[in-house]
């Protein structure tokens, strides 16, 4: 049964490859763009403008009816605490935690409609692990891991919420992280599973989550990180 996703940030990166998945499986995908301009591709896929930094977004463009939302913005700034400044951290929130509450808060209606709703947020695995470097990331992806578990509560049984807490993977974000081949390889032999994730890895978990499929799961941290937070091998 054909159902319309809500894929924010669909431009690049994860957001993009989830657009393509899914609609490559039927569904009608609904995708937005900030600085980088896309044009509908398939009568299944698409695009609108969308800046989620403004006050009052416009999203006229949404349907009656969602069966999923899935928020992609973010951002990956890595660099000792006492050279970050408040206004920095102020910033991130803006984006990956402000903006999702945006997005949902103007979804919500819509995925009333649905018969089975879903929302995926994105989180990181330095969350739970403690990194060093991480902490203006790691403070916006943790109050993302507080509003997953805390709308999943308060929109069961109807809307299920879960969250992807990724390692490093091969996107757009992480480009100066794995500008060399020696980077990829030192980052890959930090992972059990001795490889970096690529975009397809967080695709298929967002795609399972979004479908019935995971019909069962609500208020979930789902760890795609190459066994990264539970092994040490």
């Amino acid at each position: 049964m054909q159902k319309t996703y809500l894929i924010v940030g669909a431009s690049s990166g994860i957001g993009r490859q989830a657009a393509l998945q899914l609609a490559a499986a039927g569904h009608r995908v609904i995708g937005t763009y900030n600085k980088h301009p896309m044009f509908n591709e398939t009568d299944l896929l698409e695009y609108h403008s969308l800046n989620i930094l403004d006050e009052n977004p416009d999203f006229n463009f949404l349907p009656e009816n969602l069966d999923g939302l899935l928020y992609c913005p973010g951002s990956i700034s890595l660099r000792p605490f006492a050279r970050i400044k408040p206004e920095d951290f102020a910033a991130d929130y803006q984006l990956q935690v402000l903006g999702a509450v945006k997005v949902i808060q103007a979804a919500l209606p819509k995925l009333k409609n649905a018969e089975n709703p879903s929302i995926v947020l994105f989180s990181t695995v330095a969350v739970q692990l403690g990194l060093s470097f991480h902490s203006q990331v790691a403070a916006s992806k943790g109050a993302i891991e507080g509003l997953t578990r805390a709308l999943a509560a308060e929109f069961a049984p109807k809307i299920r919420v879960n969250c992807i807490a990724p390692s490093l993977t091969d996107t757009p974000l992480a480009a100066s992280l794995l500008s060399t081949e020696e980077k990829k390889e030192a980052n890959a032999q930090r992972h059990p599973l001795k490889k970096i994730g690529t975009v397809g890895n967080i695709a298929d978990m967002a795609e399972f989550l979004l479908s019935e499929k995971a019909a069962w799961i609500s208020g979930q941290i789902l760890h795609v990180d190459g066994g990264l937070a539970a092994l040490k091998v």
